[in-house]
This record gives structure tokens, C-alpha cells and sequence, in this order.
């Protein structure tokens, strides 16, 4: 079991001692995607082959009451904000410079060499780990092993995302609003539509959230007048705090790398050097619109320490 996996409390029903209780959460895998459910509803989409998106994501996010939190992909004319159609395709990690190469606008290609290991059902939920190769033309930039656990809480499903970087040569991260793990929001969630953008220092909305460092920052609102929401929380081991790159548009970004993007200080610049290895890790709550979201900071914070992975 990898250790995200270990995190993860499921919620599953009280079943007879002679019976197998089924796994909180599903998958079915084809056509370059796993399909994940719980109790058969829709919970989310891992996509690692598509020509238009040259890179691995997830889409399709929904909350335990069935509202489908991130935007339609692709979006709809008329219905959707149709900005950044391959950009913001639901929820991806992505660089706009990463070794001098732009990974965020597919301008490089983040390719799926294989399954680490492969996707499985447990008691604690669905993980599986890939094996991610980020290439600039025929240069290798870097590896990415992302090792995924995804579970059921009491506040919602929880995303468990550890990723490690190695590369061939030295490579490093350069310093822009566009890098990071980042969330496009269902356009009736976004501010635009009625939604709301909070973090954990009590920030609202773009205006005060926008190039703010916090624990975690939530996006939240409602569905036909149900509510939902989708909260992106750094560890808190990660090299540096993350600032989010927040709009009321509908896009919410956890980013640790754009210190003179969002505060104009000194020009990060993160070297890797080869042979080394770089952690990132995050969780992203899915919820009903209600869920406590300094609370499962706190928890989750205990649960990982201050490492990365």
C-alpha cells in the first residue's frame, strides 16, 4: 500500500462479519482513462491520454451529493466560460517554466510512460502511481513519479497527491502565476456566478485572496441550489508555503514557486540537480459546501508530518 493510501479513513457500512464490505471507492479503466466511482456515483476522471491536453489530469470532480464541481470539459458555448479550453481541463499539476520549457499552455508534453503501480481498490480507497516523462521537444526535462490515493471522509472525497521529480541532467522551476496544482471550478461555482473564494486567513473572494500565502484556500458555492466546493491544501512539508493565484472566473491555483509573480520580491528559482529528487504533495477536498476545511487541514497536517511524502 503507498502511503497516501494509509491516510485515508473510509466511510463504509456496517456489513455482516461473514461478508466482504465493498471498497468505498471504485474504478474502471479504458481508453486512456480510470473512471472512479463511490457506491456507483461519480466521483472522478483520470485522463493521460489526450492530444488536446498534453498532459495527465482529472476531470469530471463531483461531491458526495452528486454536483459536478469542475467545469465542463470541454466547455460548452452558452453554458460555460469557454476561456483556457485545454488549459483548465478540471483539476492538474502543471509548470509554465519548468527547465526553460512551458508545460502549463501544452506547449511541452508531460507523457504517461506507464503505471508505477497499477490502479487498486481497497478498504481505504483507490490508489495507483504513474510514471510521468516532461519533454521540451525531444529533451527530457525531468520524471515525475505521482503516487494518487483517493478516498472517502466525512467532509467529502479526498484527493491524495505526492509527486516526485528526478531528471537526467539539472533542471529547475522558474517563478510564475502559472505553476502549480491547479482547479478549474463549475462556472455556477465560480465568484462570477455566485460562488465564493475563501482561505484559510480569513481572505474572500479574488480581491483578498489573489498572491496570498495560506495553509489552504477553498472554492465554494452552489449547483441549482445545492451546494459544493473543492479546496486545494498544500502539505505543510513542502519546501514553502504556497501563494494562490485565485479568480473569480472560476480558477483557483496552489502555487509554492511565483514569489515576485505575486509579491514582487526576489525572482525564485528552484534548482533540481541531477540525480536529486523533488517533492510536492497536496490533498484537495471535494465537498458538499459545508465541510470544515481548517479542520481537515488540521488532520491531514498531523497525518503527513512535515514531509513531502
Amino acid at each position: 500500500m503507498t502511503a497516501p493510501a494509509v491516510l485515508l479513513l473510509a466511510l463504509t457500512a456496517v456489513h455482516p462479519a461473514s461478508a466482504r464490505p465493498d471498497p468505498p471507492v471504485a474504478f474502471d479503466r479504458k481508453d486512456g482513462r480510470l473512471l472512479l466511482t463511490a457506491n456507483g456515483k461519480p466521483v472522478a476522471t483520470y485522463a493521460w491520454e489526450d492530444r488536446a491536453v498534453r498532459r495527465p489530469y482529472f476531470t469530471d470532480l463531483h461531491a458526495p451529493n452528486g454536483v459536478r464541481v469542475t467545469r465542463t470539459h470541454p466547455p460548452v458555448a452558452g453554458k460555460d466560460a469557454v476561456d483556457h479550453p485545454d488549459m483548465h481541463p478540471g483539476l492538474w499539476l502543471a509548470f509554465g517554466d519548468l527547465g526553460g520549457a512551458d508545460f502549463w499552455r501544452n506547449k511541452g508534453t508531460v507523457r504517461h510512460v506507464g503505471f508505477v503501480d497499477p490502479p487498486a481498490a481497497g478498504k481505504d480507497g483507490v490508489t495507483f502511481a504513474v510514471r510521468n516523462r516532461y519533454l521540451a521537444g525531444d529533451r527530457t526535462v525531468c520524471e515525475e513519479v505521482c503516487r494518487v490515493a483517493v478516498g472517502v471522509r466525512p467532509e467529502g472525497y479526498l484527493i491524495d497527491w505526492a509527486s516526485e521529480f528526478t531528471g537526467p541532467a539539472d533542471f529547475h522551476f522558474g517563478d510564475q502565476e502559472e505553476m502549480g496544482l491547479g482547479v478549474r471550478v463549475a462556472t455556477p461555482l465560480a465568484v462570477k456566478g455566485g460562488g465564493r473564494i475563501g482561505n484559510s486567513d480569513g481572505g474572500r473572494d479574488e480581491k483578498g485572496v489573489w498572491g496570498k500565502a495560506a495553509d489552504w484556500c477553498d472554492y465554494r458555492g452552489a449547483v441549482g441550489g445545492d451546494g459544493a466546493g473543492v479546496a486545494l491544501i498544500p502539505a505543510p512539508g513542502n519546501f514553502r508555503r504556497s501563494w494562490f493565484h485565485a479568480r473569480d472566473y472560476g480558477v483557483l491555483v496552489a502555487n509554492p514557486f511565483g514569489r515576485r509573480a505575486f509579491t514582487k520580491g526576489e525572482e525564485s528559482r528552484v534548482e533540481v540537480k541531477a540525480g536529486e529528487t523533488f517533492r510536492l504533495r497536496f490533498a484537495v477536498l471535494v465537498h458538499a459546501g459545508d465541510a470544515d476545511i481548517g479542520a481537515v487541514f488540521a488532520g491531514w497536517a498531523k497525518a503527513v508530518g512535515g514531509k513531502p511524502r
